[in-house]
């Protein structure tokens, strides 16, 4: 099984500019991050952030904020709990004319095929990533998780919190891994735009 670049959304979690100084490796945690947002930009794969407290710990990194669609902000540890769910699934409304039957009559459109693998980054691994990955899995999206673009203050919460996705389901995966499985072939026509990127 591969990532498909049209059945995929990008969701960044918590890249924080007050946050990431404190995880171990956040320098490359963040650069990882970026990396997938500009490939996500450049193959047209809708991307989302989202901001634990910001009032608390500040807005996401400007250049992941600049590359999501839209920044969510959260209380919740699991941002299945946010809006963000609304935007990677929108709420599917009543087929017909309002007027001829009523609500409790009225058929719901049959969903359209969306988007329902959700590639993962962000921190802390073993906190709201973590969180929010299982909980979109309860959702029933096929998650992914880019392990180089993840992270935590200490190490072994980070490898615990992989060791706990894998257990429950989730593709662990690397930010190149990602973007050649995005590209399929080289003679994808952002090819060579994309290995700019890479290199």
């Amino acid at each position: 099984m591969m990532l498909q670049a049209d059945d995929c959304q990008l969701v960044l979690v918590d890249y924080q500019e007050r946050l990431m100084p404190v995880i171990a490796g956040g320098q490359e945690v963040a650069a990882r991050g970026l990396f997938l947002a500009k490939m996500a930009r450049l193959l047209n794969i809708p991307t989302w952030g989202t901001e634990q407290n910001p009032l608390k710990l500040g807005p996401n990194m400007a250049d992941i904020r600049a590359l999501s669609r839209q920044t969510f902000p959260k209380m919740h540890f699991n941002a299945s709990e946010s809006d963000l769910l609304d935007a990677l699934r929108p709420p599917v409304k009543p087929a017909g004319n309002a007027r001829s039957l009523p609500k409790h009559l009225q058929k719901p459109k049959a969903p359209e095929p969306g988007r329902q693998t959700l590639v993962l980054a962000g921190c802390e691994a073993h906190v709201c990533l973590l969180q929010t990955a299982l909980g979109l899995l309860e959702h029933e999206f096929d998650v992914w998780v880019v392990t180089d673009a993840c992270g935590s203050r200490r190490e072994r919460d980070r490898d615990a919190a992989f060791d706990r996705l894998a257990g429950n389901g989730v593709e662990l995966v690397t930010s190149e891994m990602v973007a050649f499985e995005w590209l399929g072939d080289c003679e994808h026509p952002q090819f060579r735009e994309a290995l700019q990127l890479i290199k």
